[in-house]
């Protein structure tokens, strides 16, 4: 895997980059280039342009001194220049996260203008259907690039890009597009979030193709309600007329999901080339005789007076809307043959995270899912429960400082849905992880969930419980495990593919797969090459 970008912009006159932004601004425009441009200080560096924001924690003023040290050629902000400052300084007119997103596409030449540009949003599914698209486009023989919150990929090669589950900064997308366009790439699919929209980390990304996959309860503690939630997911939809012109032409299509709450409001906000899907008859493409297995969902597709069977690996009835939105984009949008997508959905396998199977040999089904949300839990469980006729047992926790009413739905969820229940530690942050692990129990309990002592031992008292609290992560999953009798089906979820946990403010090495392979060899006396991770809550860290 490759972690550092070889390509880099031109060094350009900030004079030149000032002609070809839709902002003004005040004084006299330094005569400095700049080969870079950030807002994170800590990214500086020699020939750098700081953007100075004010942000709702952090102040970029307050970092200058670092900025000047890291060899800085120019500080922009809106506010007018500090007193003592001695780098050159260029005070800007405009919401600054437009600024910084339009300053970062002219340094790089408005790459996004150049290729083919397709965003993906939605509360759940966004990286799988990213995925699809981007591998249906590379199937059909398409120079693709993706940026997703796994990582980004340009032709053959990923890129490890560090991301936690959000849209890059501007600067960082528009380097990524930038070095697409620098490789002849002509497709690019960008995972697009409600963070990202809201904050124009996408601006300037001049999209051609918006689609959707739904819209549920996640990030109302950002939001505050659904509605401004589902407003900032309809950003993307109205950026299609915005979009220039391009010498490539243009598309402007939306793709929406009749089947979610969302269609009726994006539909009013894109532009008038629209196409839907759906699991029933009343869209574009649609879906019927629907089948998830423990190895393949299988499903007829219908197209007009076209039926096209559908067979891939990627697991759970979820997956449906997933692949008639990757189809939309493809078939009804780009053009390619359904065909040549039913091939590439045919030779597919999981997603990092996203229904993984983690099999050494036990009795059992073990599965890492990415599963966060209510929605996500919901669905999740429900395929868990079409592949196993024995119990369904779940891990996973609510993060801290994020929506406090998830934690409360969860719980609910896994009640319904779930035979045995493990709650437990998911990036607590600065939050007291007993608390809101307390919040997550009352919440079970309302339901009619039964709070066990020992998962280890669900014996006497515990025999009738069917959820218990776990603090320490690895912990849970090891209990999970124990608890597992043949036939039955084991799903951790909530990390999916994330590389680490918060604690405190300290982002700690976290793998749910690898902690789920090394608690399988455990259990089963198997060597491992892996160690298990060790979080706060474990009791090594805990004795050190």
């Amino acid at each position: 895997m490759k972690t550092e970008k070889p390509y880099a912009p031109k060094p350009t006159r900030l004079s030149s980059l000032l002609k070809q932004v839709p902002f003004g601004y005040k004084g006299r425009i330094p005569g400095v280039k700049i080969r870079g441009i950030v807002s994170d200080h800590h990214k500086v560096k020699p020939g750098f342009a700081f953007v100075a924001i004010k942000g709702s924690s952090n102040d970029g003023m307050n970092f200058l001194d670092q900025v000047q040290q890291a060899g800085a050629s120019v500080v922009i902000s809106d506010r007018p220049r500090p007193e003592g400052l001695t780098l050159p300084y260029l005070q800007v007119i405009g919401d600054m996260h437009t600024i910084l997103a339009y300053f970062a596409a002219a340094l790089h030449g408005f790459p996004a203008r150049k290729l083919r540009m397709i965003g993906v949003t939605g509360t759940d599914g966004k990286t799988t259907t990213s995925t699809m698209i981007f591998e249906i486009l590379r199937h059909a023989g398409k120079k693709v690039g993706m940026i997703s919150t796994i990582n980004a990929v340009i032709g053959d090669e990923v890129l490890d890009t560090g991301f936690h589950v959000t849209t890059p900064d501007a600067p960082d997308i528009q380097a990524y597009l930038g070095e697409m366009v620098a490789r002849g790439i002509e497709y690019s699919v960008l995972e697009t979030t409600s963070h990202g929209l809201h904050q124009g980390r996408v601006i300037a990304c001049d999209f051609d193709i918006a689609a959707v996959t739904n819209v549920t309860h996640e990030h109302l503690d950002y939001h505050g309600n659904y509605q401004n939630y589902l407003q900032a997911k309809g950003m993307l939809f109205e950026m299609l007329s915005q979009t220039p012109t391009k010498e490539i032409g243009n598309v402007r299509l939306a793709v929406l999901n009749k089947d979610d709450e969302s269609y009726a409001y994006l539909k009013r906000v894109s532009p008038k080339e629209q196409t839907s899907y759906s699991q029933n008859n009343e869209a574009e493409l649609w879906a019927d005789q629907i089948e998830d297995t423990p190895t393949e969902l299988r499903f007829l597709c219908h197209w007009g007076d076209r039926s096209f069977p559908v067979r891939t690996h990627m697991v759970g009835a979820f997956n449906v809307s997933n692949v008639l939105a990757a189809l939309s984009v493809t078939c009804l949008g780009l053009g390619v043959p359904i065909e040549t997508a039913m091939d590439t959905l045919g030779v597919m396998h999981s997603v990092a995270g996203r229904m993984e199977k983690i099999d050494l040999g036990q009795p059992f089904q073990a599965i890492v899912d990415f599963a966060h949300t209510p929605n996500g839990l919901d669905v999740a469980l429900s395929s868990a429960r079409n592949q196993t006729k024995g119990c369904v047992i779940v891990v996973f926790g609510s993060a801290g400082l994020r929506d406090r009413e998830k934690r409360k739905m969860m719980p609910k969820v896994a009640i319904r849905k779930a035979d045995l229940t493990i709650l437990t530690a998911e990036d607590p942050r600065t939050e007291s992880l007993d608390a809101i692990l307390q919040d997550m129990a009352e919440a079970a309990i309302s339901v009619g969930g039964v709070e066990g002592i020992d998962a280890y031992n669900p014996e006497g008292d515990d025999a009738k419980a069917n959820f218990w609290r776990v603090a320490d992560r690895p912990d849970a999953i090891r209990k999970a495990l124990a608890m597992a009798k043949p036939g039955d089906l084991v799903i951790s979820c909530g990390k999916g593919h994330e590389q680490s946990m918060c604690f405190g403010l300290i982002e700690y090495p976290w793998d749910d797969r690898v902690a789920m392979r090394v608690a399988l060899a455990e259990l089963l006396g198997l060597p491992s090459a892996e160690k298990m991770p060790v979080l706060p809550t474990s009791i090594p860290a805990q004795t050190e």
